[in-house]
């Protein structure tokens, strides 16, 4: 029989909310163990398309208690920078992590949280579930998607324009994602770029400095019952990176409205007009990863979990880190998750200590 280990907090998840996660835990002088299903460290920035920047500076772009260096002759690091300075950060920090662990289920015993994983139980007195969202991408369901003929990659799929290397290509989505991936195969594909609304290109010198500035500003009006700013939506939907940026400037970025329905050879439009397609990217965003969490019956009717902060409402001796605005102002970025996971830890080791 498989035994089962004791701790005061156990973290699922080992990217960079995990990580954020494990320094104020240490900070608190808890004990803790990081479950991580990946093979080895760096979260989904292993994963991404190979010219994936970052919207900020090394310098803002930074976990707590290390800054990110730069990146020889790059302004915005690559996603491959990145993944060099998580596996630096938690060996600097000695984090305690076991990988590769899959989470099956987290369910509630007596005063305690059982973490079941394919390598054992664990019991501990608080959760911090911060598995992201990369692992689910979301697929809209539009008419003929089924009966598509060609390739269909969703963005957490595609890796370079050798995927699609003479197709007749087809990007959907208008936010930074489909910006990036049209801008990389803009210069040498057939490309077709589609999106719901015209695409809103933030100023050239605003950058995630800027989007998390205001995140956290809106974050405040809310919580003070002042009038919502917009946040980052107020700005535009697209960072102008430097790909991007020249791809614009060079005219390869029109974006044509979103289509009707899917048909065998292409699209087709609601006038009836058609537009061929070899291969379909979708870039149509993610959904937060939290199957682990359904033995605990914490959605509501809408798939929604209620917080307060980071802490569930209906389980206050878990907490949710990462998954964007509603665990915290641009929590699911770099530089915006050191504050929700220095609440959370400082909330957790009140209940430990309580």
């Amino acid at each position: 029989m498989t035994s089962v280990r004791h701790t005061q907090v156990v973290v699922v998840g080992g990217g960079q909310s995990g990580l954020a996660a494990g320094y104020y835990l240490r900070r608190q002088a808890l004990d803790f163990v990081i479950l991580d299903e990946g093979a080895t460290p760096g979260g989904a920035w292993q994963h991404t398309w190979d010219s994936l920047h970052l919207f900020s500076p090394a310098a803002y772009s930074s976990l707590p208690g290390r800054l990110m260096p730069p990146q020889q002759g790059e302004e915005y690091p690559d996603a491959a920078h990145v993944v060099s300075y998580l596996r630096d950060y938690e060996k600097r920090y000695e984090l305690p992590i076991q990988r590769p662990v899959r989470v099956a289920g987290i369910h509630r015993d007596g005063p305690l949280l059982r973490v079941e994983t394919d390598s054992g139980g664990w019991r501990a007195q608080a959760v911090i579930s911060a598995t992201g969202t990369w692992w689910r991408p979301f697929l809209p369901a539009v008419p003929g998607r089924a009966g598509f003929g060609g390739q269909q990659l969703h963005a957490a799929e595609y890796r370079a324009p050798r995927q699609v290397a003479g197709d007749r290509v087809l990007v959907v989505g208008g936010g930074n994602s489909g910006a990036q991936i049209a801008a990389d195969l803009a210069h040498d594909t057939e490309l077709t770029w589609v999106t719901q609304r015209p695409p809103r290109f933030l100023a050239d010198d605003i950058d995630g400095r800027a989007l998390f500035d205001a995140a956290t500003a809106r974050r405040r009006a809310l919580d003070a019952g002042r009038t919502d700013t917009g946040g980052v939506a107020s700005l535009g939907d697209i960072v102008a990176v430097p790909p991007v940026r020249q791809a614009r400037e060079r005219g390869l970025l029109k974006a044509a409205p979103m289509f009707a329905r899917i048909v065998p050879g292409g699209v087709e439009w609601a006038d009836g007009t058609r537009a061929q397609a070899d291969a379909i990217i979708w870039c149509t965003g993610f959904r937060p990863a939290l199957s682990h969490l359904a033995p605990l019956r914490l959605r509501g009717r809408r798939g929604h979990i209620a917080t307060d902060g980071t802490r569930t409402l209906d389980e206050p001796r878990l907490h949710l880190l990462g998954y964007g605005d509603w665990t915290g102002p641009a929590s699911a970025t770099l530089v915006g998750v050191g504050r929700p996971a220095r609440d959370a830890a400082r909330e957790i080791a009140q209940l430990v200590g309580g």
